[in-house]
Order: structure tokens, then sequence, then C-alpha cells
């Protein structure tokens, strides 16, 4: 194809015209489109000035535009005058067209810039790993962007504080978790973000991360989870335990009654609905990741969050270095939250050390393998239940007095009694921006729920009625 294939100077001049002389098309238009589409520095600068004026309320017309690319030293009367005398062309299939043609000349730029990688013979995963950014980002119709100056960045955060004002100074500004303490201290989960949840085996790390995950999708809202750990059969379980209040140990046997099977039949019918995307791969890279989540997002624009239980259980690069993997694992998640828009919530073990303390509370010197993790994350949030603690020392407080023959039958007096419900602290360790804290909670074992200790919802009670196994769906 040759270079004059990949332009069309009269589409981007009727374009700029129909901007001149049909008012409302720019606000219509203008957000399917940047500067760089334009192959012609000139009309450029003419997109630039309209969409600087149009951010200050102001009228695209040729006096405003011309006195605009005056001040910045940018204005051609030649190209400016040719432009007003084009003929407007605001049909929509003007504007794909000049996207495609922007697409096209991307394309042929990371061509050269593939072949000048491979001649240099770069490592083939730092190639791989360029290649599918700036691809994603050519199919996402962003190119590499030049610096921000003053005014735009000031115009930006102009605008921000304009929407915020608007939704009444409400504190959820992300995606709600379905925690109300929990959005008022992170303000929701928001693009960009990586989020850590934290916390020592049997806590209920991934269950608070599949109760939000659940929450996101009954807001419609796109959602990736990578199960390094549980096959996608037992998170659905889960999931569907906490939606329909039938407990989790009668959903994997099967003991269902009637009523029971209808809330079930409902709730997989929700969830079926929903956009939700596992992947239950055991052995999965950085890169391996990247690659999944950046092609989902391609095919799916509308997800908006991503889920990994647990970051330890990922491999990096290095293939020796632990710590060194941890942290190229934890830096390369922060850059992917960034590059695709979307918060990414990343499960993590805590060092077992803090088990010895009095207070067994964790805090940010207990992540384990990499101090990279508390670097890189926004939020660090550690699920903590004092009730498992209590537990497990009176089991072993019990296996002690039964090998010293001390007691024979059931204790009358144990110091820990089985709950349905516990008490729940969900411990803000790290807020780049806003408080720390804790968030209480409460946790309902037998659906793997958590739930806002003021908003406990009224539990559903079935008869014990076996229902025919066959009948079970299988997944």
């Amino acid at each position: 194809m040759e270079e004059r294939e990949l332009y069309n100077l009269a589409i981007e001049k009727g374009i700029l015209s129909a901007f001149f002389f049909e008012p409302g098309y720019f606000d219509e238009a203008s957000t399917q489109i940047s500067a760089d589409d334009f192959y012609l520095p000139a009309h450029s600068h003419i997109f630039e000035a309209m969409s600087v004026l149009h951010a200050q309320d102001k009228p695209i017309d040729e006096e405003f535009v011309r006195d605009w690319l005056l001040s910045e030293k940018r204005y051609n009367e030649a190209v400016l005058l040719d432009v007003l005398a084009t003929t407007p062309l605001s049909h929509p299939a003007y504007i794909e067209k000049l996207r495609e043609l922007s697409t096209r000349r991307r394309l042929v730029e990371l061509g050269f810039e593939i072949r000048k990688a491979a001649i240099d013979e770069q490592e083939i995963d730092e190639i791989v790993n360029t290649v599918e950014q700036k691809l994603f980002a050519i199919t996402q119709n962003k190119g590499d962007k030049d610096f921000k100056d003053a005014r735009e960045v000031v115009h930006e955060t102009l605008e921000y504080i304009k929407k915020m004002k608007e939704r009444g100074g409400t504190h959820l500004v992300g995606h709600d978790t379905g925690f109300r303490e929990l959005n008022m201290k992170t303000a929701g989960l928001n693009a960009g973000e990586l989020v850590i949840i934290a916390a020592r085996p049997s806590m209920g790390k991934t269950a608070f991360a599949l109760n939000i995950a659940s929450k996101l999708l009954d807001h419609g809202i796109g959602v990736a989870f990578f199960s390094l750990e549980m096959p996608a059969d037992q998170l659905l379980l889960r999931m569907l335990s906490a939606k329909t209040s039938i407990p989790l140990q009668d959903l994997r046997l099967g003991n269902l009654d009637d009523m029971q099977w209808k809330s079930l039949t409902q709730a997989m019918g929700h969830f079926e609905r929903s956009k939700l995307f596992v992947d239950d791969e055991s052995l999965l890279t950085i890169g391996k990741l990247r690659s999944k989540l950046r092609k989902l997002k391609m095919h799916h624009p509308d997800l908006g969050a991503c889920f990994i239980d647990y970051l330890q259980l990922m491999s990096g690069s290095s293939g020796k270095d632990r710590h060194l993997e941890v942290s190229e694992i934890s830096r390369g998640l922060k850059l992917l939250a960034k590059d695709l828009g979307i918060p990414i919530i990343a499960l993590s073990q805590l060092n077992r050390s803090l088990e010895s303390r009095t207070d067994r509370r964790p805090m940010l010197s207990d992540l384990r393998e990499s101090g990279a993790i508390e670097q890189d994350a926004d939020i660090i949030l550690f699920v903590y239940r004092d009730d498992v603690y209590k537990m497990k020392d009176e089991q072993e407080r019990r296996k002690k007095e039964e090998a010293e023959g001390k007691v024979k039958g059931p204790s009358q007096h144990p110091a820990y009694i089985d709950k349905p419900e516990e008490e729940a602290e969900i411990i803000i360790g790290k807020n780049r921006n806003g408080p720390i804290g804790v968030v209480k909670l409460m946790f309902q074992k037998r659906f793997t729920r958590f739930v806002n200790a003021s908003e406990i919802p009224v539990e559903i009670h079935y008869e014990e009625t076996k229902i025919d196994m066959g009948s079970f769906p299988k997944f």
C-alpha cells in the first residue's frame, strides 16, 4: 500500500468544516477521535484548538480558533481558510474512515518498530510485551501520548470536580464494593488502581473478593477472575451460596428442596447472563495474564475489573529470586491496571510470623515475599477474623488436655463456641488517596458471605427435603 492511501486530506477538511458550521456536531463526534487521527499537522492543531475551546465553553468559530492558534504560534492562514471553504462532512461514515486511516498508519509504524526490535536482538518477552501493549493501544484508539501542558491538566481536573459536584458529594467515585463503610473510606474501586486483599489462610479473602465481584456483576460491570488455586465451578458454588442463602455444603452435596432449587435456578440464570469471565489455569505468568487480559478487554470493552487469586501463585520471568519475581508481578499488575483503565484486585498471602504475636491483626510488614507489593499497591486491605484464632487456640488446648488425660469427654467450659456469624474486620493498611482505618463486617460462614454489620439480611430457612440428584446441573 502506498503512503498516499494512508490519509485523506479532503475528509479531514470536511470533518473540521462540519465542526465550524454545524453546532452540536463537535459534541457528538469529538469523543470518537483525537488530534492524532489527523495526518496533516495543521489539521491536528485546528482540532486541538476546538477541543480547548469546547472545554472552556467558548464558541468554536473562526475568530476564537484563529486567536488560539495565534497564541500557540501554530496559525496557518492558508489551511484555515481552505477548511472554511470546504463542504462540511458530518456523516458518521467520515469519522469512521478517519479513524481507519489513522489506525492503518499506526499499524505501519508498529510494523517498522517490530522489525527494528527483532534485528536489534532484544529479549523476546520484552518485544512481545511492547507489541501487545502498542497493539492494544491502537485497537482502543489510543496512540502514544505526548506531555499534557498545564492548561490541559487544569481543565481535566476542573471537569472531574464538576462531575463529582453533580453527584452531590457522594463518597463513591469508582465501582461499588457492596460495603458502605468501605466505600466511604476508599471511594470504591477506581480505574487504574492496584488493590491488594491480604490475609492468612481461612480468613475468607477469596470469599471477600467473590462478594465484591458479585456486587460488580449485579451492576452490569464485566469481571475477569483468575483463579490459580480453585476450579471455576467451585468459585461459582461460593457465589451461588452467597447469592441464594443456601448453605455451601448443601450446594456441594446437592441437598436441595424445591424452594432452594427454584432460588438456585434463578441465581444461575443471573450469573449466566452476567459478564463474568473465569480463567482457572494454575500455571500463570505475568506475561500470560497480561496477554489474556488485554485480549479480553479488546473483545469486551465493558470489562470493568480483574481479580487474581492469588498473587504468590503466579510466576515471574527470573525463575530464581522469588523476591524479584514478586516485585516484577506486582509492578506489572499496577502498570496493567493503569494501561487498561480498570482496577485490578490481587489476593495475597501473609507471613506466618504474625501468628506468634499477641495481637495477630496484620500490618504492612506482614506482606509475604516482597516489599514491592506495599509500594505498588494503591489500596491494601487485610481480612481479619479473631474467631479463627480463638477456634484454633481452643482446638490446640483440647488436644493438649486430651494428651495429658485431663479431659475425656466434651469440654463443659470451652473458650470458643462456634457461631454461624462472626465479627470480621477489614483493615485498611494503605490507602493512597484516602484514610486508613478499620471497617466492621459480619461473616456468615454457611454462605461464605460478608455483610455490613448493620444490614444483616434475613436468612431464608428451608426444610431439609432431598431432591433427585440427577436433576442437579453440571457446570
